[in-house]
């Protein structure tokens, strides 16, 4: 694939995870229906939020700078997993709709890395 297209590629997915990250370090009240959909307490929700900020931003630069593809393979699930979180906390289902470029981009930028053949695959870029 070219080169420039998965540049672009890895940018869009860093400011994605980036922008999310900085937005769950300051607890964004919000997104605590987000995760409490899933079997959290509202304190629960409210305490890991800063370290899912955490883990976002880091997932961000690691995409960004060198995306092995298990990382990668976590940033789709992770973001379609919170996409899905809208409607299971009640929210309309279009709301998951609007956000599928959130875990699409990562989607794209997996194929074009390449399905790892082996277990090893899953720790580099590209086989």
């Amino acid at each position: 694939m070219n080169n420039i297209l998965e540049k672009c590629i890895r940018v869009g997915v860093f400011g994605t995870f980036l922008g999310h990250g900085i937005v769950a370090l300051g607890i964004n009240q919000k997104w605590i229906p987000l995760i409490t959909c899933y079997g959290f307490s509202r304190d629960e929700a409210i305490a890991i939020m800063p370290y899912i900020g955490i883990a976002d931003i880091i997932i961000a630069f690691i995409i960004l700078v060198y995306p092995i593809r298990v990382v990668v393979a976590w940033a789709i699930l992770w973001a379609f997993m919170t996409a899905l979180s809208r409607p299971i906390s009640g929210d309309e289902f279009v709301e998951f709709v609007e956000r599928s470029a959130n875990w699409c981009l990562p989607l794209v930028l997996f194929l074009t890395l390449g399905i790892p053949k082996n277990y090893i695959g899953w720790l580099k870029v590209r086989e």
